[in-house]
C-alpha cells in the first residue's frame, strides 16, 4: 500500500474509478491508496507460492488467484488485492462489484517495506472479520520467513513459523503442505 492517500471516497465511487484505472488502488475507511509496484524479488516468491499452492491443489474443489483479483471484506468495507488468495468451492462475488470476491479460505501476503506494518496491523485486523478466512500467511521477501496464522475454533489466532529452506509449512484448511524451499526457489538474497 502506498502512504499517500488521495481523497476520501464512497466506496461506489471507488469501484467506479477502479474499474476505469490503468494502476490499481486500495480502499481503506473513505481513503484510496495507489498501489506502490513490486519488485522482482516479491514478484518471484508471490508466483513461487501461486505455482506451489497450484501444483498441490490442482483438479480439486479450491482455486489459487493471484493479485488481480480484488478482494471485498463486505464487513469492514476494504478492498484489497492480496498476493495469492485460495477460494474452496465457488468463489462468492461481491454485492457491490462485479469483479471483488469475499470467500477467501488462505490468504497469502508478500511484505514489502511499504506495506509491512499494514499487513501485520491494520489488513490483517480487516481480513479476520471474514468468517470463510482459515489461515493468514506472512511471506516475508528479504529473508526466508513464512508466518502462518490460523484461526481457531475459539476464534483466537495461532502463530507458527517456518524460517528455514529445509522446513515446510502446512495448511490444515486446504490439507496441503508448501515446502519452504519451493517459496524461496530462485530467490536470492544479498547476505546469501
Amino acid at each position: 500500500m502506498s502512504t499517500q492517500p488521495q481523497g476520501f471516497l464512497t466506496p461506489e465511487e471507488y469501484l467506479r474509478i477502479e474499474h476505469a484505472a490503468e494502476r490499481k488502488s486500495e480502499y481503506v475507511n473513505g481513503r484510496v491508496y495507489a498501489m506502490a509496484g513490486a519488485s522482482p524479488r516479491h514478484v518471484l516468491v508471490a508466483g513461487n507460492v501461486t505455482g506451489a499452492c497450484w501444483s498441490r491443489l490442482r483438479g480439486g474443489p479450491c482455486r489459487i488467484y493471484t493479485s488481480d483479483l480484488r478482494l471485498c471484506v463486505d464487513e469492514t468495507g476494504l478492498y484489497t488485492y492480496p498476493d495469492v488468495v485460495i477460494v474452496c468451492g465457488e468463489p462468492r462475488i461481491a454485492e457491490s462489484d462485479p469483479q471483488s470476491i469475499t470467500n477467501p479460505v488462505v490468504i497469502f501476503e508478500v511484505l514489502s517495506p511499504s506495506s509491512e506494518a499494514f499487513d501485520r496491523g491494520g489488513k490483517f485486523a480487516h481480513y479476520r472479520s471474514l468468517a470463510t478466512l482459515k489461515e493468514y500467511m506472512i511471506v516475508a521477501q528479504d529473508a526466508v520467513r513464512v508466518e502462518k496464522y490460523a484461526r481457531q475454533p475459539d476464534d483466537s489466532w495461532l502463530f507458527t513459523e517456518a524460517a528455514e529452506r529445509g522446513k515446510s509449512i502446512w495448511l490444515d484448511s486446504v490439507g496441503c503442505e508448501l515446502p519452504v524451499e519451493e517459496i524461496y526457489s530462485n530467490v536470492v538474497f544479498e547476505n546469501s
